[in-house]
């Protein structure tokens, strides 16, 4: 096992961090890093903004509702964005479209991608992370914060900043590999049951451990509950109102 791959394996969220900033070299490393994941196309189909701004990452973590969007040492938001393409094309006295599902996709893919770039950049610099999946709360308000443009709107974000002393976070184990690798042919729940069910006891276990015993869910409980509620039904609408997704 190589150090590359000891480091993607050793990957945790961190959410306390120093209150030392990163500084423009390393913002413009871990940029550079993220720039070089795959793009479908050469698209590259996306933005990253820096909120360095108080007041702006204070409302952003309203909106969140974690401090660590505040406190850390450099907040990332990656942002799907076919806004620049748009207005080159205008420039070219030509007219372009995104509002197809398979040009969400690209977006979303190539932002993804420069993002976990960009995460393993930042652990191998002995950085800490964690991605903001919360800004999707008010999606709307995310993107009128970091003036938004059509054509773009907020994905997620991502803290990043050195960690606190004593702050190492958690290793929450993955899915077993029987479950999620499928050769050939996808094998239904009833093949991989006991795998599933072995892995649910094991994160019922941790959690138990590291509460107490105040905590013991397992996995599956954990996702079907959250899976079972609806959850940010604007975002349509205002991916809508951005052009995509169609009108």
């Amino acid at each position: 096992m190589n150090d590359v791959i000891k480091l993607l394996n050793n990957h945790r969220s961190l959410r306390k961090f120093t209150d030392e900033k990163l500084s423009e070299e390393t913002i413009r490393t871990l940029v550079g890093a993220a720039q070089s994941a795959s793009t479908s196309s050469y698209v590259q189909a996306y933005s990253i903004m820096g909120v360095t701004d108080p007041e702006k990452k204070k409302a952003l973590r309203e909106i969140s509702t974690q401090s660590y969007v505040e406190h850390n040492g450099h907040l990332f938001v990656f942002v799907v964005d076919f806004y620049r393409h748009k207005e080159l094309a205008k420039q070219a006295g030509k007219e372009i479209s995104y509002d197809k599902t398979e040009n969400l996709i690209v977006g979303v893919v190539d932002a993804s991608l420069a993002a976990q770039n960009l995460a393993t950049a930042a652990e191998s610099m002995g950085l800490g992370i964690c991605y903001i999946g919360s800004l999707r709360n008010d999606i709307k308000k995310a993107g009128e914060i970091l003036g938004l443009p059509e054509g773009a709107f907020v994905l997620f974000g991502m803290v990043a900043g050195y960690p606190e002393q004593g702050e190492d976070g958690s290793k929450k184990e993955r899915l077993p590999f029987e479950a999620v690798y499928h050769e050939n042919t996808y094998q239904k729940i009833d093949e991989v049951q006991n795998d599933i069910d072995a892995y649910d006891q094991r994160i019922s276990d941790y959690y138990s451990s590291r509460t107490n015993g105040k905590r013991d869910d397992k996995w599956s409980e954990q996702v079907t509950e959250m899976l079972s509620k609806k959850q940010r039904l604007d975002v349509d609408t205002v991916l809508k109102e951005k052009g995509f997704l169609g009108q």
